[in-house]
């Protein structure tokens, strides 16, 4: 249950970046209104706070949920924006969710 918990809030907390990222994004690459910059700079704060949820310490929880960012981006950008990823995105994603098991859930 511990495992299915951590990678929920993982994905949470990938999604509030990401989400609140892209807003900003938007807002400065393409002139979107201020709403964009505001709700995304809300959403990236509340990114702060799940992250924080993690059980493990802070190092540890962060390098981890880089391995997890990799992997949401390239998604995110696969099917929010038109990109496609190539095998040397998706190898440089599996390396990372490999390194991600290894740093969060190895026994100890």
């Amino acid at each position: 249950m511990e495992y299915f918990k951590s990678v929920m809030i993982f994905l949470f907390a990938g999604l509030c970046e990401i989400g609140g990222g892209y807003l900003v994004w938007l807002w400065y690459k393409e002139s979107k209104s201020v709403i964009y910059l505001i709700v995304g700079g809300l959403i990236l704060a509340l990114y702060g706070i799940v992250a924080a949820l993690q059980s493990s310490s802070f190092g540890r929880v962060y390098a981890t949920y880089g391995g997890f960012f990799i992997v949401m981006s390239l998604l995110w950008a696969w099917k929010m924006d038109g990109f496609q990823p190539d095998r040397y995105d998706i190898i440089g994603s599996l390396i990372a969710l490999f390194g991600v098991a290894v740093i969060y859930y190895a026994p100890r």
